[in-house]
């Protein structure tokens, strides 16, 4: 009886020792795993997709909307026409055109522009140097350049630009005497002027064929 007694105290004093190491919470204690029964279901999160810019051209500030059919057409009836060029070009003709004309130049008017055109300038030329009047101008810049019309009917190409610019204009009578304009304030035009020219032929300038004020 006596060894009963003893046992079980023992055995009493080992459950308080392991009581004592394993049934207190530290706050360390890893837990177990859940079964898959026991997981909470996952939370579906939608995906953000990220949205795809819509890629759109620049428009073309140099070319008009209604100028772009006709466009389209030269461009079919002749494949080495490039528009960015012919801008180039029609602003050098521009150019060259003004001051040929403030310059009397009869012989380069008639190479830039179709006989009736270049007659006009050249009468006009007459009647200035008639007036004792001479032309001291200069083209200050041109602030813009526009495609405002294009067309084709058979071969015969025709475009019209807009040309908005800035010209320092000053008349001189026959001594050199400033009668008109200023050298210093620069005046403001706009030119609608059409040029032509007959697709695959064997010249390849464009010709100035009308002018008119914007």
């Amino acid at each position: 009886m006596f060894f009963l007694v003893l046992l079980a105290m023992v055995a009493g004093f080992l459950g308080l020792r392991l009581y004592g190491v394993l049934g207190k919470r530290t706050g360390h204690e890893q837990p177990l795993p859940r079964t898959a029964e026991e997981r909470p279901a996952p939370i579906s999160v939608p995906r953000t997709v990220d949205a795809i810019p819509e890629v759109r051209e620049p428009a073309n500030r140099n070319i008009d909307p209604r100028a772009e059919a006709g466009l389209r057409q030269i461009v079919a009836g002749e494949a080495g026409f490039d528009v960015p060029r012919f801008l180039e070009g029609a602003q050098a003709a521009y150019r060259m055109t003004l001051e040929a004309f403030w310059k009397g130049d009869e012989s380069a008017l008639s190479d830039l522009a179709v006989p009736d055109v270049a007659q006009a300038f050249i009468d006009a030329i007459a009647a200035r140097t008639t007036a004792g009047h001479v032309l001291d101008n200069r083209l200050v810049r041109i602030e813009k350049a526009m495609i405002v019309d294009a067309s084709l009917s058979g071969r015969e190409a025709r475009i019209t630009m807009r040309f908005d610019a800035d010209i320092a204009a000053v008349t001189r009578d026959a001594e050199g005497v400033m009668v008109a304009g200023s050298m210093t304030d620069a005046v403001e035009t706009h030119d609608v002027w059409t040029f032509a020219r007959t697709l695959k032929s064997s010249d390849p300038n464009w010709k100035l064929a009308d002018t008119d004020e914007a």
